[in-house]
């Protein structure tokens, strides 16, 4: 308690820095109820849930929620899900990651370098599914639909499950609004990673693909 007394900003630094560097970069982070609350991997999601199925993920449909899949130029390859619901945008990519260590730690800290090199601002903060990054990045001239918009507000999160990365990038109401951000960490929760079990490198998409039957896409859920 002595210590939280001292009005020493310089310890206070120096006490977290000593924080980060004891603990490993490829430490595994998740929230502890993961396995129960999600986000899941494929042998533990309810199999008699009418998901959508995109091959590496799989997304449970709801009222108000719009899936997009978003498209590499050139290859046609899908690279990720946007899912716009509550007012908010959560776009997820899921990765191959070994058995016994975790990406986020490292891929986290490249994240807030590559928002600084762009000449934006990153706050690093502890949030539901653990460390995460919250990220204001300058928007060139004519790239934002709101032209009184000079720069874009993201919040990046992540979660290390078993030989899987899954990462979300949220933007919207849910940076500000209470009752958006708790539906999209709910949705965010509910996504469901299939890693399959073909050897993959460690930071691979784990592979994407239109949904396979026309009957999967309900009706909540529009392309």
């Amino acid at each position: 308690m002595s210590d939280l007394q001292k009005p020493n900003d310089d310890a206070a630094v120096e006490s977290i820095d000593e924080i980060e560097e004891q603990e490993p970069l490829d430490t595994k982070s998740a929230p502890a109820n993961r396995a129960e609350e999600g986000p899941f991997d494929a042998d533990e999601a309810n199999p008699a849930r009418p998901y959508v199925d995109l091959g590496g993920l799989k997304i449970l449909p709801r009222e108000g929620l719009h899936l997009r899949l978003e498209v590499e130029e050139g290859t046609n390859r899908v690279v990720a899900v946007g899912l716009d619901y509550a007012g908010s945008t959560l776009q997820v990519q899921a990765f191959a990651a070994p058995r016994s260590t975790g990406l986020w730690h490292e891929i986290r800290a490249q994240i807030e370098d590559q928002i600084i090199k762009q000449g934006g601002t990153s706050t690093a903060r502890e949030g539901t599914f653990g460390p995460e990054l919250v990220g204001e990045v300058p928007v060139a001239a004519g790239a934002s639909a709101d032209a009184s918009s000079s720069s874009r507000l993201a919040r990046f999160v992540g979660v290390d499950g078993p030989r899987w990365f899954l990462r979300g990038v949220i933007a919207g109401e849910a940076l500000t609004n209470p009752a958006a951000e708790l539906a999209i960490e709910e949705l965010f929760r509910s996504v469901v990673v299939v890693r399959g079990t073909q050897p993959m490198p460690p930071r691979d998409l784990i592979p994407l693909n239109m949904p396979k039957t026309a009957a999967t896409a309900t009706p909540p859920t529009g392309a």
